[in-house]
């Protein structure tokens, strides 16, 4: 494999985080943004459970006799 001296400069992926994940390793800086990353998956699928709620009540009262 030939040496490539402009892979550091590729953007790199941002850090996913893993339920578990060892935290002694992160700065604090690394924890916020994890911490607001996972408040904002948590937003996401809090607005999909509010969705799907409504549309089981639309389809519900649609469907009852």
């Amino acid at each position: 494999m030939a040496f490539d001296p402009l892979a550091d400069d590729k953007p790199r992926p941002k850090p996913t985080h893993d339920l578990g994940q060892d935290l002694s390793t992160l700065s604090l800086h690394e924890l916020d943004e994890r911490i607001a990353l996972m408040r904002a998956e948590i937003e996401r699928l809090e607005h999909a459970k509010v969705s799907k709620e409504a549309s089981k009540n639309a389809a519900s009262s649609f469907f009852k006799v």
